[in-house]
């Protein structure tokens, strides 16, 4: 077990991977599936789909660096082929030698289509969840000059004390703006948010996405994805407004581009797992595969 600071005991156990201390959660039995949120998100927000899931496959929900009740580490964002090997590299520390299925929401979407591409053996399917979408990304600073503002600002805010007085708050605004149907619950480990570690994690983390997402193009003209079922899952909030429908533009066409299975949840909000866990376990379940 796991304890954070000034919460109760939460599940999970701490393992090394790649010169990191990552918080993993592990339930359920059967194939195994690996649950990756998108940036700035712990294990908790899969707590439903989880539920859902752990009946049929074995889950595996891990904080990414800095993150949930992950240790930090010194250094700029890591590149995208780096998160790749995490997912693998957590897999095999964890003992889980077959292929697995990777749910990637957001910009972690990213992470699980690279692991696919890099990693065709280990990978038995992907949910990419309302995932990022960059049809043409071309990032404008250098790597290293992003990486610094982020650092620089990490350090500015912890100095005015800000992840403290204002880290459970700030994430509370926006789990509810990226909810439409649940209102948002305390989650536990959520005391991480007080600190500047979470707050470092999301900056580099926001630094690094405009890299990520150009690597991953270049990913995509090096190295095909393997012959495994794919499902796009765009969450739809029901609203009808002109950016809603051009999103779900954007996720059939990255479907169309992916060769997958597009997907609609609605209604349902960009943490598409809080508010239509349901959908993302579907999403999981019906790929065919071993039952």
């Amino acid at each position: 077990m796991s304890r954070a600071p000034g919460d109760r005991r939460v599940p999970g156990r701490r393992v090394a991977v790649g010169g990191a201390v990552l918080h993993v959660v592990t339930e359920g039995r059967g194939p195994v599936v690996v649950l990756s949120g998108g940036l700035g998100m712990a294990w908790s927000a899969w707590d439903a789909v989880a539920a859902r899931l752990a009946p049929h496959r074995t889950v595996v929900r891990f904080d990414r660096p800095g993150l949930g009740l992950s240790g930090g580490v010194p250094g700029g964002p890591a590149g995208l082929a780096a998160e790749a090997d995490r997912i693998a590299g957590l897999l095999d520390a964890l003992g889980h030698r077959a292929p697995a299925t990777v749910v990637g929401h957001s910009l972690a979407a990213f992470h699980a289509e690279a692991f696919a591409r890099l990693h065709p053996g280990r990978c038995a399917g992907l949910v990419l969840a309302d995932g990022s979408v960059e049809e043409d990304p071309r990032p404008r600073l250098p790597r290293a000059v992003r990486a610094a503002w982020a650092r620089g600002a990490a350090g500015a805010l912890r100095a005015a004390g800000l992840p403290h007085l204002l880290g459970p708050a700030a994430h509370r605004l926006l789990f509810r703006a990226g909810t439409v149907t649940r209102p948002p619950r305390p989650a536990p480990g959520a005391a991480a948010y007080r600190t500047a570690r979470v707050l470092r994690a999301c900056l580099l983390e926001h630094a690094g996405y405009p890299y990520q997402a150009a690597d991953l193009a270049a990913l995509r003209r090096a190295r095909p994805l393997p012959a495994v079922p794919v499902t796009v899952l765009a969450a739809d909030d029901g609203r009808g407004t002109r950016g809603g429908r051009r999103w779900l533009a954007r996720q059939r066409a990255l479907a169309a581009a992916l060769g997958a299975r597009c997907t609609v949840a609605a209604p349902a909000g960009h943490l598409v797992m809080a508010d239509a866990p349901d959908a993302v376990a579907r999403a999981v379940l019906d790929q065919p595969g071993p039952r």
